[in-house]
């Protein structure tokens, strides 16, 4: 019974003829199965030449986490063997179920993997797998490094890129995000958002002649964005998006609400109202809404700029054409003597050709936001991240579109 068992688990580890099991103990106290695998040959192959050489001995025992068997937990035991390589030096041979330096299996870290990408919670999949958060967080920062070894960005098309900040912890911590839109992938992160750091970013995200290649690159008006931009990709126009753009609307609105609602009490709780789309608003928040808006507010005025402004995206024009309509625009705008829409008005004017390339542009950088819905996501789940490289590994084991399983 005992043979028919070893040979059992000698399919289930799908081992070869050198690798042999040669004994199974159960702790039924401890709910543990313990499996002593053996090598029985008398020569290993090693090196990237995979030269053979005789076993010198077998090095302590090690023992590696598997999958459970039923609700038991499984270890592999083994004394791996030991050569002399060339140089006259020990060295310990790798097992074929796992890493040489990790103490978990193949099939039990892609498990974790897999359930890492259905939880998007590294605690709860510590608790699943009945292991310590330390071995989770250790495997998506290795998974992470195997992916990037993997990723080859040289043969990939990026000729349109999005780069844009995203708050990390408590204070004015932030990383920069540099991610492809059309691809729905981000490329890489590094820590801050200076010049220096958007440089970087681009400088081990993409060879020069990739620089060279990119078209366009959408961003938020930040002004080392831009100076990094205007120097790593010199053939890349710059883009400033919709959604930043409509935010600096939405916030001045908000801003001019805030202002009158000390003295025009119907203007209470009227935020969503003002700010949602009109086609998500609820009954309350509609008949808010159109009562709002019948009045002689600054607010509705204010109102009247935001669709103003997003009616220009939806209009065919040439370049030209489009400076046209947005200096029109600028104008009508800071004519309603609205302080809080004049500042936003002065921004975009001191940014008028990213302004105009977003209303002219077919870019569309629907993807990136949704990018930054998900790093989001990832934040809130994790509690906020401490350290810079676990909030990166975490973007990128759940967002960078790389191959993160082992073998």
């Amino acid at each position: 019974m005992e043979h028919k068992l070893s040979k059992y688990f000698n399919l289930l580890l799908n081992l070869n003829e050198h690798w042999q099991v040669v004994n199974i103990t159960t702790d039924f106290d401890l709910k543990e199965i313990n499996i002593e695998i053996k090598y029985v040959g008398k020569e290993v192959t090693y090196g990237d030449d995979n030269k053979r050489y005789k076993i010198y001995d077998h090095a302590k025992q090690r023992k590696w986490r598997h999958l459970d068997t039923m609700e038991y937990k499984t270890y592999i035991l083994c004394r791996l063997p030991r050569i002399i390589d060339g140089q006259n030096k020990v060295k310990t041979i790798s097992p074929p179920w796992a890493s040489k330096h990790d103490r978990y299996t193949f099939l039990f870290e892609a498990q974790v993997i897999t359930l890492l990408q259905i939880t998007k919670n590294q605690t709860k999949t510590a608790e699943f797998m009945r292991c310590g958060f330390r071995v989770i967080n250790s495997i998506i920062h290795k998974s992470c490094e195997r992916g990037l070894k993997r990723r080859n960005l040289q043969n990939m098309s990026l000729k349109h890129l999005s780069i844009d900040e995203k708050s990390f912890k408590r204070g004015h911590h932030y990383v920069s995000v540099l991610s492809s839109p059309a691809g729905g992938y981000v490329i890489d992160i590094e820590e801050g958002r200076t010049k220096d750091s958007a440089k970087k970013l681009l400088d081990k995200s993409l060879t020069p002649q990739q620089q060279s290649d990119v078209e366009t690159i959408s961003m938020d008006m930040w002004d080392a964005y831009m100076s990094a931009s205007k120097e790593k990709l010199p053939n890349a126009e710059i883009v400033h998006d919709k959604f930043h753009l409509i935010k600096y609307l939405n916030d001045a609105i908000d801003k001019v609400r805030r202002r009158e609602v000390k003295s025009n009490q119907e203007l209470r709780n009227s935020r969503w109202a003002l700010l949602k789309n009109q086609c998500n608003l609820t009954e309350k928040q509609r008949i808010k809404f159109e009562a709002i808006r019948n009045a002689n507010y600054n607010v509705s005025k204010a109102w009247e700029v935001r669709e103003n402004f997003k009616d220009l995206f939806g209009i065919e024009k040439e370049t030209r054409h489009a400076f046209y309509l947005f200096y029109k625009w600028a104008a009508n705008s800071k004519n309603k003597q609205i302080k809080e829409i004049n500042k936003v008005v002065e921004t975009f004017l001191k940014h008028v050709v990213g302004v105009t390339n977003a209303l002219v542009s077919s870019f569309n950088n629907a993807m990136a936001e949704r990018l930054n819905g998900k790093i989001q996501e990832i934040k809130t789940i994790g509690r906020g991240y401490r350290t810079f490289n676990n909030f990166r590994s975490a973007i990128l084991f759940f967002h960078g579109g790389l191959d993160l399983y082992p073998q």
